[in-house]
């Protein structure tokens, strides 16, 4: 029998909206080719792979149709889920990851999950050449944090309205374009949109890592740690922040839609103990 893999929606109430990932929960370390190879297969913006630490954590790294990347919150909270839900964990506790970008935690609270990451605070930037372009939008300020540009728009409507030209945007160097304006509904305090054409996900339906600049760009303007985010993808994700000090706190909820096996075997490498 192959590799078990298994399919969740993230930052959703409901099956076939929010973010999907797959995740696969490995016995031993496998190559980075066989993983790049699965998450291509896949095709979702991100597949997360674990495996079982000394202690009780778990190693975790995240790959895009088009590479690994330092950071993801979407296959983060789909993977405590399928650990949880599958018995790799017990159920009440929290999960503890080995990650690119530190330890990570993601705690369960009900049906709710909290995700414990860094907070990557945006800085006043000049906009890249062509990048205003291909958002073909009006600015009311930029920034960038780690990995990311933040476009500050006036409103929601402006958020929603936005079509990118994807072909410029993918010479952008950056790993990816996050639009935000205030939201216009009640009980949700900002929205946004994420674009990564350059690892081959033209818009990101939830991207939790964004949130990761959003939250402490937001508490400020706001003037409030907690808040509540809506992510305005076709698929649409909900999803509530908190600033503390220099952590951030992602709380949502996640929806299995499919369990499986490949018919390949995740091939032995040693080597993954050394990233």
């Amino acid at each position: 029998m192959g590799q078990r893999i298994t399919v969740v929606d993230a930052f959703t109430h409901e099956a076939f909206a929010g973010n999907p990932a797959a995740v696969c929960v490995l016995t031993e370390p496998t190559t980075e080719a066989w993983m790049q190879s699965v998450a291509r297969e896949m095709k979702h913006s991100e597949t997360a792979f674990c495996i079982p630490q000394k202690g009780g954590s778990f190693r975790l790294r995240w790959f895009t149709p088009e590479g690994e990347v330092r950071l993801c919150g979407h296959a983060t909270l789909a993977a405590a889920h399928v650990l949880w839900e599958e018995g790799w964990l017990e159920h009440r506790k929290t999960a503890c990851f080995s990650t690119l970008s530190g330890e990570l935690t993601a705690a369960p609270s009900g049906r709710v999950i909290e995700l414990n990451f860094p907070s990557r605070p945006p800085s006043e930037a000049e906009a890249p050449a062509g990048l205003v372009d291909a958002l073909g939008v009006t600015p009311s300020w930029i920034g960038r944090d780690l990995e990311d540009y933040v476009v500050l728009l006036a409103d929601e409507a402006a958020v929603k309205a936005c079509n990118p030209d994807f072909g410029p945007l993918r010479s952008v160097d950056t790993r990816g374009v996050i639009i935000t304006a205030p939201a216009a509904r009640d009980r949700v305090d900002f929205v946004s949109r994420f674009f990564a054409p350059r690892f081959g996900i033209d818009e990101d339906p939830v991207t939790g890592s964004a949130h990761c600049c959003l939250t402490p760009f937001w508490a400020s303007r706001l003037d409030k740690n907690v808040l509540t985010a809506r992510q305005l993808s076709a698929r649409g994700g909900e999803l509530e922040v908190e600033l503390c000090g220099e952590r951030v706190k992602l709380r949502g909820t996640c929806v299995t839609t499919l369990r499986g096996n490949l018919t390949e075997s995740a091939p032995s490498d040693s080597s993954w103990s050394r990233h």
